[in-house]
């Protein structure tokens, strides 16, 4: 990280290996960006861990994690609205949490000019959904780039904040988990090093910035003549590319062409480079406008065009339509399995696609090999070893009735829901869970409801749930785990956590906001946490139980930060003791314990942190740490 930073800074062109998302911070320098904002969420960190490996007093920005994407958004959008080239990025579900502000700003003047990068997630890699984003630029009238490599995300960052300025509209960079992620020699282009000017420019003479009954309509006419006049622009755009690597002709007669985008566009393009057949590709750097006069002369010139593109069908359709309207006597095709629907398009699956949609002229792709005689047992991803989650469900399970209807929310604790824990049967989005566990409890005399949540989550998006729960005083169970930072996507900074500003006392907001039963126990203590959690349901009414235990991933690094070589020593079984009833691994399910040939449990070095959360869960007090002299 110490060599980026200082690549980062770096006045003089260069060039070198890097991830997509390091190139994107490079891009920022260069394109003299002043304000950056993000809410992390996987595949877009690493853009925010470059930005902030810079200390303050050498950054030539100014960068925070926001509460939410929404807040992030409206941050970014303010400091443009004051003459500041900002940006914005977030994961493809966070779009869902901007678009009530996202959706206005087109129709305004940004004087200053914002980026939005998305990271979309075909293939879930690390989302709840594989949502296409696409649709955001058509519905709210953002022009919108898709970089296939980072060479491209840097190139297509600097042309769509030229553009954003010089239009003063919003303009989205779409990358997808793995443009995001992967590494390419990227050459970059230098910067003078000079301060920016922040002097305030907000003036209400470039509005209307007031939406009402008498500006909407002239604001949304010129938010459709941007785009209109973008489809020029689009035309002309390198980000387009026309590429013949095996020249131009015909294949059985006919003349072939694919338009794509994207990751899938690098697959047809090996699938291309492996063959002979002179088919013509139309990589679209542009999706939306799309070039239109670029799109009708490919059209023109083939007899079948295959469209190829990730998740929905929309380039398809909108081509289709693009050749009826001028009248074109082209065959455009497309997908047509729903299996096609889903997750990335890697060159097998493209080379699928070619070969049924033009079987005379490619090749099925080779079959898969064989799988191995001996199946590798598939393993469920886990807690980490000493996670104070881990210990929190299992003294909430003691706590519950078997019908009793649990909620989950989006967050390490989420993987609750598999064995051995079973808890969290419902998830919508972050921050969903107080209130859906309140519309599961009503006129719910039978059955008892507890939502889960972590503290990061609960800023981000849950206190509006949680204040109306509080004021209807709904009978329903929060239960807060509470690790003090945003764990799930890297150890960023969560609100009041006193890592960015003052500390937030959890128990005093909630006092404040007129909880009237709350108890805050560490997650360790796992009578507590059982004797809490059924105090709280059986209050009747809202009541919330903080689990607190600091992310032990985050603690451990901290303590080798500070301590080199850190260490404590694991747990010992005592296998005299044991009774192999195994509690360990079947209910506490901690990773650290295996089972040896001979059926007796031992502990493993590598795993083990040395917490002794687990101690207190052996029914024989089997579980012990090392005596003194031990090892």
């Amino acid at each position: 990280m110490a060599k980026l930073q200082d690549n980062l800074l770096r006045t003089e062109p260069w060039s070198g290996m890097i991830m997509g998302n390091y190139a994107l911070a490079r891009a920022m320098i260069e394109a003299r960006v002043q304000v950056a904002t993000t809410y992390p969420g996987s595949p877009t960190p690493e853009i925010a861990a470059a930005l902030s490996s810079i200390p303050e007093d050498k950054r030539p920005y100014y960068f925070e994690y926001s509460t939410n994407e929404k807040v992030a958004l409206e941050v970014a959008a303010g400091a443009s609205f004051n003459g500041r080239l900002s940006t914005v990025f977030f994961k493809s579900v966070g779009l869902n949490v901007v678009a009530d502000s996202l959706i206005q700003l087109p129709l305004m003047r940004l004087i200053g000019g914002m980026v939005v990068i998305l990271g979309d997630d075909p293939g879930i890699n690390s989302s709840q959904n594989e949502q296409d984003n696409r649709h955001f630029s058509r519905m709210a009238y953002i022009p919108m780039f898709e970089p296939a490599t980072p060479q491209e995300a840097y190139e297509m960052f600097l042309e769509a904040a030229r553009l954003s300025r010089e239009r003063q509209l919003p303009v989205f960079l779409r990358l997808t988990t793995h443009v995001n992620h992967f590494r390419q020699v990227v050459r970059f282009g230098g910067w003078d090093g000079a301060d920016e000017d922040w002097t305030p420019r907000f003036a209400v003479e470039n509005g209307p910035y007031i939406p009402i009954a008498s500006t909407v309509f002239p604001l949304k006419r010129r938010a459709l003549a941007n785009v209109a006049e973008l489809v020029e622009y689009s035309d002309q755009t390198a980000a387009t590319e026309l590429l013949t690597p095996n020249g131009e002709g015909s294949v059985d007669g006919a003349k072939l062409a694919l338009i794509s985008h994207g990751l899938p566009a690098l697959g047809l393009l090996e699938n291309l480079d492996q063959s002979e057949h002179p088919v013509t590709l139309l990589k679209l750097g542009m999706t939306y406008p799309l070039p239109r006069a670029r799109i009708c002369d490919l059209l023109a010139r083939h007899d079948e065009v295959l469209v190829v593109e990730e998740l929905d069908r929309i380039l398809e359709n909108e081509i289709k339509v693009i050749c009826y309207e001028e009248g074109l006597d082209c065959k455009v095709r497309g997908r047509t399995d729903p299996e096609d629907l889903m997750g990335e398009l890697g060159p097998e699956r493209t080379q699928k696609l070619l070969a049924e949609t033009w079987p005379a002229a490619f090749e099925p792709p080779p079959a898969p090999p064989a799988a191995p005689e001996v199946a590798v047992p598939p393993r469920l991803p886990q807690f980490c070893p000493g996670c104070g989650h881990r210990s929190a469900f299992h003294a909430i399970k003691a706590a519950l009735a078997d019908d009793a209807i649990t909620v989950a929310d989006i967050g390490c604790h989420t993987m609750a829901f598999m064995p051995p824990y079973e808890m969290g049967q419902l998830l919508l989005c972050m921050g969903h869970s107080p209130a859906t566990g309140a519309g599961l409890a009503l006129r719910n005399e039978s059955r008892k409801v507890v939502s889960f949540m972590g503290d990061s989550t609960m800023f981000h998006a849950a206190l509006p749930a949680i204040v109306n729960a509080t004021v209807r005083d709904h009978d329903l169970t929060l239960v807060l785990l509470e690790n003090g930072t945003t764990a799930m996507t890297g150890h960023q900074p969560r609100p009041g956590s006193g890592e960015v500003g003052d500390k937030i006392k959890l128990v005093e907001m909630f006092e404040t906001l007129g909880v009237k039963l709350i108890r805050s126990v560490d997650a360790y203590d796992q009578a507590g946490v059982t004797a809490a959690v059924k105090e709280a349901t059986e209050h009747k009414g809202f009541a919330v139980v903080i689990a607190h235990h600091p992310c032990m991933l985050k603690f451990t690094r901290d303590q080798r930060r500070k301590m080199p070589g850190f260490k404590l020593p694991p747990v010992e079984i005592d296998q005299q003791t044991c009774d192999r009833s195994r509690v360990c691994i079947a209910e506490f399910g901690c990773v650290s314990f295996q089972v040896g040939e001979d059926g007796a449990i031992g502990v493993s070095d590598e795993l083990c942190i040395g917490d002794g959360s687990c101690i207190q869960t052996c029914p024989v007090s089997a579980i012990s740490r090392p005596k003194p002299g031990g090892k």
